[in-house]
């Protein structure tokens, strides 16, 4: 299965980060080098400034209020933006030690916000953990919830939320708990589908894999894609950020989440 995707945006630096906000029927996404944020109105095909500076926010999702959560990598932090704007650190540290560099994230239906916490964006004399995790924060609890990772980066759930896919850049592939589920190459964003179809943003196209890891077929583009998210009413538009452009591919399958 080979799908075409559509260059919907261009002329920008390094593209990250999309998520679609439903109660706005919008898609937001990140310019890590430009620290801005921006909104893609699909009704317009236009697209503005949400946020500048945003900090080099890199992953974004939406709780279950609605609220925009970002990583942001200039102040090593993970942060919530209220309905009347206001920006809110909830991680900064780890058991009194700076996170490294926040990167994606994903939000629970109950709430529940895992992230991965790579170092790329942080010099190695300025880091003060000792190792690359992927972290829960559940109210004001932060657990660490997997620390043997080599670059985590991208994060996702099955439909029902009993499997948290986790990628590794680094390692080369997809796993669930201490299991690979599937390789790919420098795999970074991830998303699932409704039937449990797995979109990895890997190094030559999207990468497309079946709920037991077999490849199914790819989205093949001019860039190297970063990561992706599934947006518009009916969710069956995957909008993917491919270092300078923004694409969208139509699919059979809605995208799983809220």
């Amino acid at each position: 299965m080979n799908i075409a995707a559509k260059k919907i945006a261009e002329n920008f630096q390094f593209l990250e980060g999309p998520v679609w906000v439903s109660a706005r029927n919008e898609l937001l996404f990140s310019d890590i080098p430009a620290s801005t944020i921006y909104r893609w109105i699909p009704s317009t095909t236009r697209y503005h400034v949400f946020r500048q500076p945003s900090q080099q926010a890199n992953g974004n999702t939406v709780d279950p209020q609605g609220r925009l959560v970002s990583c942001e990598h200039a102040t090593r932090r993970v942060t919530r933006t209220e309905h009347d704007g206001t920006v809110v650190p909830i991680a900064t540290h780890f058991e009194g030690k700076r996170l490294n560099s926040p990167n994606d994230v994903v939000c629970a239906r109950d709430g529940s916000i895992y992230f991965s916490d790579p170092p790329y964006a942080v010099k190695p004399e300025e880091r003060e953990l000792d190792f690359q995790g992927v972290f829960r924060l559940q109210g004001d609890k932060l657990t660490c919830v997997a620390r043997d990772f080599i670059k985590p980066n991208g994060l996702c759930f099955s439909p029902d939320e009993s499997i948290l896919y986790i990628a590794d850049t680094e390692a080369g592939h997809i796993r669930v708990g201490d299991r690979v589920f599937c390789k790919a190459e420098r795999p970074d964003g991830i998303r699932c589908d409704q039937a449990g179809n797995l979109y990895v943003a890997a190094m030559k196209a999207v990468e497309i894999f079946d709920a037991t890891g077999r490849k199914t077929g790819e989205i093949t583009l001019p860039e190297r894609p970063a990561n992706l998210a599934f947006g518009d009413p009916d969710r069956r538009t995957l909008y993917i950020c491919a270092r300078t452009s923004l694409y969208r591919a139509r699919v059979d399958v809605p995208g799983a989440g809220f």
